[in-house]
């Protein structure tokens, strides 16, 4: 059995991490490391995904899901526009197996760190 993700575990509330949005099967945290004023992850609590391309082919409606979540925090807390990132691999900067997608905002043009 492999250890719950990183993820799972904030959600378990095992490690401190700032929720701030959740429905029944999708959460947002801030990044700890931000590469822009807004830096938000979206998750699905699932652990079955490990990268976009799993949860595209395995479970569209869960795939719309975080997008709509990142569209509402953007909305909320970024006059509505923003980035939109999934790593998908390790060489394209994935560190964490657990599906989940990058909401930047408040970017200033060429000030983005990072990407």
């Amino acid at each position: 059995m492999t250890e719950p993700s990183i993820f799972t575990r904030i959600l378990n509330g095992e490690i401190p991490g700032e929720i701030v949005a959740e429905t029944e099967r999708v959460f947002a945290i801030r990044d700890i490391n931000p590469q822009a004023p807004l830096h938000v992850l979206v998750i699905p609590k699932t652990e079955q995904y490990r990268d976009v391309t799993e949860l595209a082919a395995g479970d569209p409606a869960l795939l719309a899901e975080v997008v709509a979540m990142a569209k509402q925090i953007a909305v909320d807390h970024a006059n509505g526009e923003y980035r939109l990132i999934f790593n998908n691999g390790a060489s394209a900067a994935q560190s964490v197996f657990h599906v989940h997608a990058h909401v930047l905002g408040d970017i200033e043009e060429n000030k983005l760190v990072g990407f």
